[in-house]
């Protein structure tokens, strides 16, 4: 099941039932994802069973059952969120305000969504979920992760990853977000490395914790992700948002997927990040919402790091679910050229999810291509806020 993603109701729409092949051409622009030929102009992209066939110049494309006008248009790979925290209930604009008006970002108000998703049922939270994946749907984003984190009881987790695997196979149990009010930090990583974890392993592809001053210092984000490890569940570590810890470097030495935040970082982090295959996530609506500093991307890439770039999409610190937002905010803000912004947010995100048939278009690829309505990615961040992308397909359906 690993990056199914059944969006359920008027989200996803399948046009085509009976054609086994699809040809796409007038490809203005095409970034391929493709580290050998990162990018085309006038080429055709052939989609069969699902999946790329083939790609070229339209010139030498072969026939196929359907034809796909793209007029000139620019073609990439769909978006790969590698972070994104989508079940839960309620919203916390009043924080956002207060933000605003100097209030600094603590973190605190995590557990202002954990009481609302606690009350909420799970028809409730579903619908959320699939209001959320929706919006990313529309905005060219194909393959998402989502975690659990806002129940942090045994109930609540397990529901939150149950629900949340009905949208995707990138599951990551996320107990270990806070501590929940009226328990002892000791006793709730106790918790959640036992009974929380017994129950939500199945539901789930990864582990992360919040290794941060307010949650989880470092000798326990580690018991955490050693137990995760030890069930059966790949690492990734919410790590350096708030300042200098050690959470890059656990993320690196537990060979960690991704070290997602990365805004704080010293010397010795960058060097641990460029020298593993830990993947730095970057979440620059986090710093729009919350008016931190960006996170130096430029360093990292200089150092020859792998970035990735996701939404953090959540009710408190990054309410956004546009990818197209974030890149042009990697671009304006973290001084990343449009093309090292839209391989972040695909190849990029796919590396941070360990996988290789999405995030690129190449020859058995999952066919899923966004089309914009301009004639280069760079319009993306060029453009701000304009919705330009004009269709979705994923898998090679028609999906949006």
């Amino acid at each position: 099941m690993t990056g199914e993603w059944p969006v359920a109701g008027e989200t996803s729409v399948d046009v085509r039932t009976s054609v086994t092949s699809v040809l796409f051409d007038r490809i203005g622009l095409l970034y391929t994802g493709d580290p050998v030929r990162e990018e085309m102009t006038d080429a055709a992209v052939v989609v069969e069973g699902g999946h790329v066939a083939w790609v070229g110049e339209s010139a030498g494309a072969p026939a196929a059952d359907e034809r796909v006008d793209v007029g000139g248009g620019c073609v990439l790979p769909g978006f790969v969120d590698s972070h994104a925290h989508l079940v839960f209930a309620g919203e916390r604009s009043a924080e956002f305000a207060a933000r605003m008006s100097g209030r600094p970002y603590t973190a605190g108000g995590i557990q202002s969504t954990v009481a609302a998703t606690r009350a909420a049922g799970d028809e409730v939270l579903a619908a959320r979920t699939a209001a959320l994946v929706g919006e990313m749907l529309a905005q060219g984003t194909t393959t998402v992760e989502i975690k659990s984190g806002y129940g942090l009881t045994v109930e609540d987790e397990r529901r939150s990853l149950e629900i949340a695997s009905r949208f995707t196979g990138e599951t990551t149990f996320l107990g270990a977000h806070v501590v929940p009010r009226g328990m002892a930090a000791d006793d709730y990583v106790g918790l959640v490395t036992g009974p929380m974890l017994s129950a939500c392993a199945p539901h789930a592809r990864w582990v992360d914790v919040f290794c941060e001053r307010g949650a989880f210092d470092g000798e326990q984000a580690r018991e955490i992700l050693t137990a995760g490890v030890k069930a059966g569940l790949a690492p990734r570590v919410h790590a350096n948002q708030l300042g200098h810890g050690p959470g890059v470097r656990i993320a690196c030495e537990v060979g960690a997927a991704s070290a997602d935040h990365c805004t704080h970082l010293t010397d010795d982090d960058v060097e641990a990040l460029a020298m593993s295959e830990t993947v730095a996530t970057l979440l620059p609506g986090a710093e729009f919402s919350t008016r931190s500093p960006y996170p130096e991307a430029r360093r990292l890439l200089d150092a020859g790091a792998t970035v990735a770039i996701a939404t953090d999409c959540n009710p408190g610190s990054s309410y956004t679910s546009s990818m197209p937002f974030c890149i042009a905010l990697a671009v304006r803000e973290m001084r990343m050229t449009p093309l090292e912004a839209v391989r972040a947010a695909t190849r990029g995100g796919a590396r941070a999810l360990r996988r290789t048939d999405v995030g690129a278009l190449t020859p058995g690829s999952r066919a899923d291509l966004v089309v914009l309505d301009a004639p280069s990615y760079v319009h993306i961040a060029y453009r701000p806020g304009v919705p330009l992308v004009r269709q979705v397909w994923r898998s090679g359906a028609r999906v949006a």
